[in-house]
């Protein structure tokens, strides 16, 4: 007689009170406000640690953002190395139109790109507060988010053996095309999403900058930016039809279309270098609604993606970060009125600049829309904030960011 077949031993089971899925901006700010507040966590991520500090990403910080980051020890560096933009300019026929936000909102940019900020909150928590995070970890699932003893299990990316951590609740931060946001049942919460019906070309050039600042290019062939990164790298964006790929934009078209969008009388000519990246950016936008579900709960892109017209990206996942890092602060502390209204206090502002992010893209690209409504009214838009004081101020607030509860 044949003995029983062995049964699959079951990985061993650790425990934390909470586990992030995700050491990109939102996951590395709630892992670091949760540490400090001796609130036992471990941070899972995919990728390598030397990827996520390289991956290229977003470079603006709004001012409200880094003085909460400033009031938890987390913007020392930040502060220390980022450039400030207090202003930028639209150029169209053939005109530069500065628009100077600091003055009109008292507040700026913090020009710092996510790779360094993603940086430096690794250091804070593993390096200096030495806070548990793994690397490199593989099929990531999630387990009985719905019930009192939510667990995520993880393959070793060595060994392959899966290991189990017991957890209160989850923080599902990592991004569009991660595993957190797929957990959630269908029919469990509501996506809403919106096409621009563009795309953007991002480049970055090895060359010095050729403005102090942001410059919108506002032309009928697509829009155009120039965007200061460093003294010796540039940032720039090209509209381009929605299906085109890389390859569909050989290094000289794209200097092409860059000198022609971005000329203006009086303006300093492009200086053109190597371009050491190139990705076509899909201009969508998606929110989750609600952001929790169980004891899982949403941040930064898992749970609303914005196009980058606006870059507001970071800044709502460091502020999803914060109000959740309070929240279930508070939750340790006997209070759960921070965990229960943490996703409609986040939607508040991601609607806010959702409508922002709207009504810039129509400034934007009514000009090369085909439509001559849409470039019309975008037209008198744009002349509206040009030539009122009161519609600069607001313009400035949102761009910039509001520091009051959206």
């Amino acid at each position: 007689m044949s003995s029983p077949a062995p049964r699959p031993t079951a990985p061993p089971v650790s425990r934390a009170s909470v586990v992030i899925v995700g050491a990109g901006p939102a996951g590395l700010t709630v892992a670091n406000v949760l540490r400090a507040a001796g609130v036992d966590c471990v941070v899972l991520e995919a990728e390598s640690r030397e990827f996520i500090e390289r991956r290229p990403r977003a470079g603006f910080v709004e001012e409200w953002a880094v003085r909460a980051l400033a009031r938890h020890g987390l913007a020392e560096r930040l502060l220390e190395r980022a450039h400030t933009q207090g202003e930028f300019e639209f150029r169209f026929d053939g005109g530069r139109h500065p628009v100077r936000t600091a003055r009109l909102s008292g507040r700026r940019h913090f020009v710092y790109p996510q790779p360094l900020l993603v940086g430096d909150l690794l250091a804070a928590y593993a390096d200096r507060a030495g806070g548990a995070v793994h690397f490199g970890v593989r099929d990531v699932r999630l387990h009985d988010i719905d019930g009192p003893h939510p667990a995520v299990s993880f393959g070793d990316p060595v060994t392959g053996a899966r290991h189990r951590i017991a957890c209160d609740h989850i923080v599902g931060a990592d991004g569009a095309r991660g595993v957190s946001r797929a957990a959630i049942p269908e029919g469990r919460a509501r996506i809403t999403r919106h096409d621009h019906g563009v795309a953007w070309l991002a480049v970055l050039a090895e060359a010095p900058p050729s403005a102090d600042g942001v410059v919108f290019g506002i032309h009928p062939r697509g829009f155009g930016a120039h965007m200061a990164r460093s003294a010796h790298v540039t940032r720039y964006y090209l509209e381009v039809p929605a299906g085109d790929g890389v390859a569909d934009w050989p290094d000289e078209r794209v200097w092409a279309e860059l000198h022609l969008r971005l000329a203006a009388d009086g303006a300093r000519p492009l200086r053109e270098g190597p371009l050491s990246e190139k990705t076509v950016l899909a201009m969508h936008n998606y929110v989750v609604e609600p952001m929790t579900y169980g004891r899982l709960h949403l941040a930064g892109d898992a749970a609303h993606l914005l196009a980058p017209i606006a870059a507001k990206g970071m800044n709502l996942a460091i502020n999803d970060a914060l109000l959740l890092g309070d929240a279930l602060i508070a939750h340790y502390k006997g209070d759960d009125r921070g965990l229960a209204g943490y996703s409609a206090a986040s939607l508040r502002r991601v609607w806010q600049y959702l409508e922002f992010s709207q009504w810039l893209s129509e400034v934007l690209h009514g000009a090369s829309s085909g439509d001559r409504f849409r470039a019309g009214t975008a037209m008198a838009r744009l002349r509206r904030l040009l030539g009122s004081e009161a519609a600069a101020k607001a313009f400035a607030g949102l761009y910039l960011g509001e520091e009051a509860d959206l």
